[in-house]
């Protein structure tokens, strides 16, 4: 198995090698290109130079040249060295050997050429031996004006190219030895990048269960390794607040269990020391088993949810059509509402089809509907809409208050269990925090999506998007963001 110091060097091997690649590509297509760039000028100069000394009378090539000049004559002899000459049928009137072995244009390219600019065109050829040449191919008039001749004339790029090849071996050469030194050089920076990692995990180390609280001091250089020791460090704060969550979960549940467990000895102790008649003896039985009734709620909550959590639960999922479901829990929770004077609307579609198991369903629903009821002051409002979503094979439900609200840092909490929102509005509103955590788990294993938003003073919105098992769910789409202050309070 390969170390990181190992992989690291490794990559920056294979880093550097194809950056020495790019950059060697780089400065032999550029070399290459101003060559030919130097070399088409030069060509163009020469083509200039043509109309001086060639010109066609009488349908025959004369070089007018003062041949006792030797600066005319030697320029006269490198025009003629490639050249090539033909008539508008392409027949060949004048040229040199050279051309001759780079190969006649046929008279269809001469007929196209003659047709276009005077200068036009420019192109690489080799010839039998593989030198290259570049060539410009044009037309010219006779001294009358009246026919056109087509003309061609180049010169050899083998310097050019020579001085290419050239610098393409030296670099070839010196490639190996700079991958070498890279090596070397990639080797030793590992080792450096990976030796504070290993001070991190000697420091990580010291970190128990009895001292999970443990900071890892920031190393101030404000890399990913300083990324990486603040990742740890929140980590350990996260589990730090879980078991603070635990805590205060068997606070909580020895709270709540002390309560009907004190009020059902209370009532026990009535019957026994203290009731005299059927009806005293008949009253504390019954207080005595409203008590036990809460009791059992709070554990059979709590054996329900860890066996959602575990797996154990299994869906009995079937076609079912949510708007009745909405319905009827909705009714029922018309008399909770009014005790607390609150007003509890629905709007139903007709028909909102879902696949999904009814008990869940109701479980889900009287949950969002119990908090919503639970956190909304006297002459607030819970509403409650069901219906298709905006996008096909999707069934909407969702529950809006004007409650208390939710404050932005609890919002990514609130699904966890035992969580609860905790500050003056909320603290005298009794519950254990399992019953979000219930919900988030019915949502998940049937498939849907579950969003909430929320401002504080304003109110909350619960959305669950359900797969409506006809036809194929589309990916979940978004239906739901968070308030804020200016926003609508219904959508």
């Amino acid at each position: 198995m390969r170390g990181l110091r190992f992989r690291l060097a490794v990559s920056y091997v294979a880093f550097f090698a194809i950056l020495l690649a790019a950059i060697g590509f780089f400065f032999w297509r550029h070399l290459k290109s101003e060559a030919e760039a130097d070399t088409q000028l030069t060509v163009s100069s020469d083509w200039e130079a043509m109309k001086l000394y060639l010109h066609i009378k009488n349908e025959r090539p004369v070089w007018v040249a003062d041949l006792t000049d030797p600066e005319e004559g030697f320029i006269v002899e490198r025009l003629r060295r490639i050249y090539f000459l033909a008539d508008a049928d392409g027949n060949v009137v004048q040229n040199s050997e050279l051309y001759d072995s780079i190969g006649f244009d046929s008279p269809e390219e001469i007929a196209r050429m003659l047709k276009g600019p005077a200068t036009g065109e420019f192109k690489i050829s080799k010839d039998k031996n593989g030198i290259p040449y570049m060539i410009e191919k044009g037309w010219m008039h006779d001294d009358e004006g009246k026919d056109k001749y087509f003309l061609a004339i180049g010169r050899s790029l083998a310097i050019q190219y020579k001085t290419v090849d050239s610098f393409t071996r030296s670099y070839l050469l010196l490639a190996p030895a700079m991958l070498v030194l890279a090596s070397l050089f990639g080797w030793w920076l590992a080792g450096i990048a990976i030796s504070p990692v290993n001070s991190v995990a000697h420091a990580a180390q010291n970190v128990t269960g009895s001292n999970i609280t443990v900071q890892i001091p920031l190393r101030g250089a404000g890399d990913e390794l300083d990324h990486l020791i603040d990742s740890f460090n929140q980590m350990t704060e996260r589990l730090h607040q879980s078991f603070e969550q635990v805590r205060r979960f068997s606070t909580d549940v020895s709270h709540e269990l002390r309560t009907p467990i004190t009020a059902i000895r209370g009532q026990l102790e009535v019957a026994l020391f203290t009731a005299e008649t059927p009806d005293q003896y008949r009253e504390s039985i019954i207080n005595a088993m409203e008590d036990i009734e809460k009791l059992s709620s709070i554990v059979r909550a709590l054996l329900l949810l860890s066996q959602a959590e575990s797996g154990q639960l299994v869906l009995q999922k079937a076609p079912l059509d949510l708007s009745g479901v909405v319905t009827d829990l909705v009714d029922q929770f018309q008399i909770p509402a009014e005790e607390k004077e609150v007003t509890l609307a629905a709007s139903i579609e007709p028909c909102a089809p879902v696949e999904a198991d009814r008990t869940q369903m109701e479980r889900l629903l009287s949950n969002l509907l119990s908090n919503a009821v639970k956190y909304t002051p006297k002459g607030g409002s819970v509403r409650v809409v069901v219906g298709p979503a905006r996008e096909p094979g999707w069934t909407k439900l969702s529950v809006e208050d004007t409650g208390v609200g939710i404050p932005a840092e609890n919002l990514p909490h609130i699904f966890d269990r035992f969580y609860r929102v905790r500050n003056a509005q909320t603290n005298s509103i009794q519950g254990l925090g399992l019953g979000l955590s219930f919900v988030a788990w019915i949502v998940e294993a049937h498939g849907g999506r579950i969003d909430v938003a929320s401002n504080s003073g304003v109110g909350t919105r619960f959305t669950v998007l359900l797969p409506s098992g006809v036809p194929a769910p589309d990916p979940i789409p978004a239906e739901s963001a968070t308030l804020t202050s200016n926003e609508s309070r219904y959508s």
